[in-house]
């Protein structure tokens, strides 16, 4: 078996996303009103500093794939099926990259994550609750 020569987290985060489109923060709030789940993976600290989106899901990353696996024995019931339109959201729109890709490996191929993250959704003034 060949071994790959090593790429840095830029150009892997480069390869990742050139396979989706990944959606800025009125694309992820109109997709959230055609039925699309937003999907919040920033650790608890950033979501108490910052607040929440409303209506999005509070999955913390290391469950992420567990919750949303549509044949995974701990899904959530939002979990329907390997066609649910997810939209990922981290701080600033890195981790949410890698774990868009997780979920296309899992065969939830409309999965993507919003650009900027979640500091992006705020600052285009969309709304934020305290958590």
């Amino acid at each position: 078996m060949a071994v790959s020569a090593p790429v840095g987290i830029d150009e892997l985060l480069g390869r990742i996303r050139a396979a989706y489109d990944r959606v800025g923060p009125e694309e992820a709030a109109a997709a959230s009103r055609a039925g699309a789940v937003l999907v919040d993976i920033r650790y608890r600290a950033l979501r108490e500093r910052d607040g929440l989106i409303p209506g999005a899901l509070v999955i913390e990353r290391n469950e992420l794939e567990w919750r949303l696996d549509p044949r995974g024995s701990h899904r959530l019931p939002e979990a329907t099926s390997h066609d649910l339109r997810v939209v990922v959201i981290c701080n600033e729109g890195y981790a949410s990259t890698l774990a868009a890709a997780s979920l296309h490996a899992l065969g939830l191929h409309r999965a993507t994550d919003l650009t900027g993250g979640f500091q992006a959704w705020k600052s285009a003034g969309l709304p934020v609750v305290p958590s």
